[in-house]
């Protein structure tokens, strides 16, 4: 039996009637009897998660847990979140987890991969003195994605521009795309110049990094809902006033990457999970124009990573809100109904 669902539909701000017959939607009424699982309000594309890292138990812990893993992308699952982007995880997602047809559509990267040369590195990312068949191995074994560290410790020497460089033609050059952690200046700016596909967090970025991710093409995911709830912990740090500023410069450079016409993107790190809604609040507050930082989180992301929105023939993903998110953003914390892959999950 066909699904049916009656609202106003964005982006475009179409009060209309849309069916999901299976995991596609059509505005043809198809023949034959269909439900109606929603009856007025506003229909949003499914939400997305551009940056996340389920699977750990804790910050604390960073291992792979597969109950932990469940756990947290049912999370996002329950806010209405119905695809994830994994720029980095700890362990290989559990067989079948991907296909079930309650679960979010997953794209993913692979582990992190750390150039052997940075100054150091965390336990759970890949070292390697080869980063270009790292890299190339990486996309073409994942979802086209592969993810480097650009920098690990912001105040050392990032990974030079011309290895980055030669990492991203690779990739490119298989059909990939390759997402950079960039948490210094010069590692944003190596990485804008080598011109990788996303600049993940990108704290400090430099002001001529704009001007570049835009004529390349990149993204900015600047993760701000992780980086404000660490503002308290990093305070009494030795090094906080480095951090602080490197935070504050992120907060600018949304809107500046915006005005650009660079695309800014949702992307919340690290847990609570399923808490996209407060990413688009933040990037609301950097400057983002509403509808855009919605979109950063529903129609743009999804356009992004290849997800049809709400057309003909597109994916059945949709979440139902009382009121439109443009003007209140806050509904996008309470949604009404959530349908994911044709199926309806609340």
């Amino acid at each position: 039996m066909a699904l049916h669902l009656r609202g106003t539909t964005l982006p475009d701000g179409i009060h209309r009637d849309l069916w999901l017959l299976g995991d596609r939607i059509t505005f043809d009424r198809p023949s034959g009897e269909a439900q109606t699982v929603a009856d007025g309000g506003y229909l949003l594309p499914g939400l997305v998660d551009v940056h996340t890292h389920p699977g750990s138990p804790s910050e604390d812990e960073p291992v792979f847990d597969p109950e932990a893993f469940a756990e947290q992308i049912t999370a996002h699952r329950d806010a209405g979140t119905t695809a994830l982007r994994f720029p980095g995880l700890l362990g290989e997602i559990p067989a079948g987890v991907r296909e079930a047809p309650d679960t979010p559509r997953m794209i993913t990267a692979g582990r992190w991969l750390a150039w052997a040369g940075l100054s150091k590195s965390a336990d759970f990312h890949t070292v390697t003195d080869d980063l270009v068949t790292a890299a190339v191995a990486q996309t073409k074994t994942h979802d086209g994605w592969c993810k480097l560290m650009g920098d690990w410790d912001y105040e050392s020497d990032p990974v030079p521009y011309d290895i980055l460089r030669a990492v991203t033609d690779a990739v490119h050059a298989v059909g990939g795309r390759v997402a950079a952690h960039c948490q210094s200046a010069r590692g944003v700016l190596n990485a804008s110049r080598a011109g990788v596909d996303s600049i993940e967090h990108g704290m400090g970025m430099p002001e001529e990094c704009v001007e570049l991710m835009a004529t390349h093409g990149t993204v900015y995911v600047p993760t701000l809902t992780t980086f404000a709830r660490r503002v308290p912990d990093i305070k009494d740090n030795p090094r906080g006033r480095l951090w602080h500023e490197g935070h504050r410069v992120m907060i600018r450079r949304v809107r500046e990457a915006h005005d650009a016409g660079v695309r800014v993107l949702a992307g919340t790190d690290s847990a609570p999970f399923g808490n996209v809604a407060t990413e688009v609040e933040h990037l609301i507050a950097a400057g983002l124009p509403t509808d855009v930082a919605v979109g950063a989180a529903s129609w743009t992301a999804r356009d992004f990573l290849g997800l049809p929105g709400l057309v003909e023939g597109g994916l059945a993903d949709v979440t139902v809100y009382d009121a439109d998110p443009r003007v209140e953003p806050g509904v996008l914390r309470h949604p009404r109904r959530i349908v994911l892959r044709g199926r309806v999950v609340r």
